[in-house]
């Protein structure tokens, strides 16, 4: 049994979702968390978590969507979180990959959802890019906020610096890629503060890197760190679903 803790599930990416989500069921996905982080995305995102009984959601304005982000949809978000399936708040966060023009609103919209997760009391899923140290320092100024650092992949350092926060990361098909050094970094860490994620459509893991990503593809990210680590596929799945209930209080949602 696993649970996808951050995917993407449109109709501008699946053709048909009714089969992406039996595909899921059948390959023990147990549930899924999507994230809506566009004013499009939050509302269908909602909609699904209301049709399917695995699906959950987080909801939040990702960094990209800065310039476009007003006061109302702010305003709106506060209310959406308050709906049943909703388990935090994110994607959110700082992206400079593409340049730093517009580093001060980012920082600005990060602090205003995180102090929204603050007061009610969400876990909130970041999205980090080139953009470590802001990133850090901002989290720092909520010590009461508990986060998913989505999609990592960076160094053993900063996955330290991140755990001794208190912060959980998001391992997703990054790790089983050949190229990558995450795999090492999931070794010195261990399992303690690791969620699984596909963060699909993207990133599919191998084998299948190639194919459009999903959700029924969590064995193979499990079986990946299994094999680094040198235990069992259903030890991954026990240590993962326990953090992943304890940081999203899936439990409670029941």
């Amino acid at each position: 049994m696993f649970i996808d803790t951050h995917c993407h599930l449109s109709v501008e990416d699946y053709d048909d979702i009714d089969s992406v989500i039996l595909e899921n069921r059948e390959a023990g996905i147990d549930k899924i968390i999507i994230s809506g982080c566009t004013r499009e995305s939050i509302i269908e995102s909602l909609d699904l978590a209301k049709k399917y009984p695995d699906v959950y959601v987080t909801i939040g304005y990702h960094p990209s969507e800065t310039d476009i982000t007003t006061y109302d949809d702010i305003m709106k978000l506060e209310e959406q979180i308050k709906q049943e399936k909703v388990v935090g708040i994110g994607e959110i966060g700082l992206d400079y990959h593409y340049g730093k023009e517009n580093k001060d609103a980012q920082m600005h919209l990060f602090r205003r959802q995180l102090a929204m997760a603050d007061r009610h009391h969400l876990p909130v899923v970041i999205h980090s890019r080139d953009a470590t140290l802001d990133t850090i320092n901002i989290l720092k100024e909520f010590p009461r906020v508990k986060a998913d650092i989505h999609c990592f992949s960076g160094s053993l350092e900063t996955a330290k610096i991140y755990i001794s926060l208190g912060y959980y990361l998001g391992i997703g098909g990054v790790v089983t890629f050949k190229n990558s050094k995450l795999l090492s970094v999931v070794k010195e860490i261990g399992l303690d503060h690791i969620l699984l994620e596909t963060d699909s459509p993207y990133l599919t893991p191998e084998p299948n890197r190639g194919k459009k990503n999903s959700s029924k593809y969590i064995p193979d990210i499990a079986k990946c760190i299994a094999e680094g680590l040198g235990i069992s596929v259903e030890e991954v799945s026990k240590i993962t679903l326990e953090n992943t209930n304890t940081l999203f209080d899936l439990g409670s949602k029941l």
